[in-house]
């Protein structure tokens, strides 16, 4: 029988605001175990929370950059539920009026463009940290990430395939960069989602019943959790067994999911508006200015590389899916008229650089002005092709002024047309045999003189000249 796998994503995105969602605390990753904790985060009695303004500004331009619709009116609600990470024995999230409903983001999966919708964005706090300690077989709780503040998004059950999940987990990490709402580093748990996955026949109306798979965080890791959990759910179906409603835990070290509870359903929390926190009322006014403050988005860059600077759509596809790798391209082009050039290096020697220096695309720091001097350099003869790429691994390496590597390295590109004539003519009554070969229709064997050139000028000889000297003195 023929199973149709169907998935909705619940993703957590935490804030990069300065301070917590309720109090003044630092929101930062890292740090000594409950340093950046205060009586409000961690629920001592009597304390009482105040909406942190600046989370409100940042849900709003993800709902808008997901194409949700802004709720003027919404409030914060108690999510009721003990776990010793959370010591208030409640989450202050959104339940009956969130801020941001509908919305979609398009996807493109190999070829195939999919709408995958967006059900909804509520505001939320993060819950603490439990560490488990291996010399005294037991658990630590550390707070610091306690009331840090999250947005969920919710999606439709429009997922099919564990390529899908990785393709839209992929594209709304580089929106939520591109608005600067979240530094969306998964190794950090700045962005990780829930898979709620289930299996029905093809043809059919009614869902399977689902799983949840909690807080998997790498594009790796979703990818692998759902194959394994649409595989294990069809070898039960296939045994007559049925499926149960529970939440699992998804081990990535070792490729597999464990059942930790039942799945709770959203009456099992007994929500209620939160008694300390008065509703989120905002204006259309202030939802237009957040609105034109927004910056272009990933798809709007991408069909303006193409149509405006004619660049192919694997190239734009590429380069817009980082912003960091966007910014940089969009700072060149600025300085340097030839898009394609700058197109080129990127997709060629710049990602080559980044993959086998281990860097992060998002974090990568050449500086663009050097990068259009080296460029430029180029154009103008001063160094050639290959002793542009020297160049260009010692700024990404090292950092540093073009012109003053190609001095420090001696790369200037020699055009003194009789010191490359003086080599041209040596090389040629050092080498009769190629000679004759090239006179005999060989036309191939000019790259052999090429490459002595090259050599004898230790790479310096520009290669357009050496070319057509080669072509004169061998033709005389």
């Amino acid at each position: 029988m023929n199973y149709e796998t169907v998935i909705g994503l619940e993703v957590h995105v935490e804030l990069k605001t300065k301070t917590k969602i309720f109090c003044s605390c630092k929101n930062e990753f890292g740090g000594d175990p409950n340093e950046n904790i205060c009586p409000v985060c961690v629920g001592l009695p009597g304390t009482l929370p105040v909406l942190n303004e600046k989370v409100i500004e940042y849900a709003i331009k993800a709902g808008l950059a997901l194409n949700c619709d802004i709720q003027l009116v919404s409030r914060m609600d108690r999510k009721n539920y003990y776990y010793p990470d959370l010591p208030k024995a409640y989450q202050i999230s959104q339940y009956a009026l969130p801020l941001c409903l509908g919305g979609y983001v398009d996807i493109n999966v190999e070829g195939e463009k999919r709408r995958i919708g967006i059900t909804r964005i509520h505001i939320e706090e993060d819950a603490g940290k439990l560490v488990h300690d291996p010399y005294s077989d037991g658990t630590v709780v550390d707070y610091n990430r306690g009331g840090v503040p999250l947005i969920e998004i919710v999606t439709e059950p429009d997922l099919r395939s564990a390529e899908e999940v990785r393709v839209f987990m992929e594209t709304l990490r580089a929106i939520l960069l591109y608005v600067g709402v979240s530094d969306c580093k998964m190794q950090e748990g700045s962005l990780r989602c829930d898979i709620n996955l289930s299996l029905r026949e093809y043809g059919a109306k009614e869902f399977g019943t689902r799983s949840e798979m909690k807080n998997v965080n790498s594009f790796r890791a979703a990818y692998r959790a759902v194959e394994y959990e649409q595989f294990r759910q069809k070898e039960l179906l296939e045994d007559g067994k049925k499926i149960i409603q529970e939440t699992r835990r998804w081990d990535d070290t070792v490729g597999k999911s464990y059942a930790m509870r039942s799945k709770e359903e959203a009456h099992d929390y007994r929500y209620f508006p939160d008694p300390d926190l008065v509703p989120i009322v905002l204006t259309q006014e202030e939802v237009d200015n957040i609105k034109n403050q927004m910056p272009e988005l990933p798809n709007a860059k991408k069909q303006r590389y193409i149509e405006e600077l004619l660049l192919p759509e694997y190239d734009a596809e590429i380069i817009t899916a980082s912003k960091a790798l966007a910014d940089f391209f969009d700072e060149c082009v600025k300085n340097y008229d030839n898009a394609k050039t700058v197109s080129n290096w990127i997709m060629g020697d710049i990602l080559r650089l980044i993959k086998e220096n281990e860097s992060d695309v998002d974090d990568f720091s050449l500086d663009a002005f050097e990068f259009v001097s080296l460029l430029k350099m180029i154009d103008s003869n001063k160094i050639n092709q290959a002793a542009g790429k020297k160049v260009l691994e010692e700024m990404f390496i090292n950092g540093g002024k073009a012109a003053e590597i190609v001095e420090a390295k001696g790369l200037s590109q020699i055009s003194d047309e009789s010191f490359i004539l003086d080599i041209i003519k040596k090389i040629i009554s050092e080498n009769p045999q190629p000679v004759e070969d090239y006179k005999n229709g060989n036309k191939k064997a000019i790259a052999f003189f090429v490459g002595q050139v090259m050599k004898q000028s230790k790479g310096k000889a520009n290669p357009k000249i050496v070319n057509e000297l080669l072509d004169k003195e061998l033709n005389d």
